[in-house]
């Protein structure tokens, strides 16, 4: 995967990764001040809480930032194609350039995406070849966000000892139900259809098929060689090594395995 950054400029896409910035803002902001810091003061939590809190806060959003600049894997206007790999490339019938087969034409971003998956207006990109593995640390780490945050609006109310000291003059206090309703119902709802979501990209990476290709039904069990989950996982991260398939700030490398096998459509 190269260092270029990919920008889409599509204003729906900007709204709905707004709204996405927006959530994660407001739990970031709000839940340490109206749970995490007031009870850590009194000695009802350790500093471990807000500090777990705070490092799921930071993947989360450092994976949608990565997630949505990183090159999903666009095609080259001229692309070399080896001679012992054309066999492997068609041409697509939207811009008339040969491109490798499980790559997809994306109406929205105007160009062929290598492996597309599908395109994400969450994070105003296409999920890719060479961004996949971002996605699924966003899931991952959202799904751990939501879950946290909503635990803590929980315990805030029916676990954690009543706060003594409380300033009625600052407004997180004097709204302080309105403001953990408003971010029990946010997580509820996040958690919910990232849950969902999550589930169908780690179900496509068992079977090794995209998005695209199950709405499209091209990708028969019969016609594939099954895969072992390690091998799947090793491709979509770039590393065999699990303990990085966990870590947004790195560069991913494709494995070097045959050419026909990774495209055996």
């Amino acid at each position: 995967m190269g260092r270029r950054i990919h920008f889409v400029v599509d204003p729906q896409g900007w709204c709905c990764m707004g709204l996405i910035i927006f959530v994660w803002l407001y739990n970031t902001i709000f839940i340490p001040k109206v749970i995490l810091f007031p009870h850590y003061e009194e000695g009802h939590i350790s500093v471990v809480a807000i500090l777990c809190y705070y490092f799921c806060s930071f993947f989360c959003i450092a994976s949608l930032l990565r997630a949505s600049v990183a090159d999903p894997g666009k095609l080259p206007e001229n692309p070399k194609i080896p001679i012992t790999e054309r066999e492997y490339w068609e041409l697509c019938n939207k811009c008339n350039m040969m491109r490798p087969k499980r790559s997809h034409h994306c109406s929205r971003c105007g160009h062929c995406v290598r492996r597309m998956d599908h395109h994400c207006p969450w994070i105003n990109n296409c999920v890719g070849e060479d961004n996949h593995w971002l996605f699924l640390q966003l899931c991952f780490y959202t799904q751990i966000l939501s879950s946290y945050t909503l635990i803590l609006d929980f315990c805030h109310y029916y676990y954690f000892l009543p706060l003594k000291k409380e300033n009625w003059d600052v407004f997180v206090f004097r709204h302080e139900l309105a403001l953990l309703r408003v971010s029990a119902f946010m997580g509820l709802i996040i958690l919910g259809g990232i849950s969902g979501l999550f589930y169908t990209q780690l179900m496509g990476i068992f079977t090794d098929t995209t998005s695209i290709e199950k709405m499209s039904n091209c990708c028969e069990d019969t016609l594939r060689p099954r895969k072992p989950w390690q091998q799947t996982f090793s491709e979509v991260f770039g590393t065999r090594w699990k303990i990085l398939w966990f870590i947004p700030f790195r560069q991913r490398q494709p494995l070097r395995i045959p050419y026909h096998f990774a495209n055996h459509i």
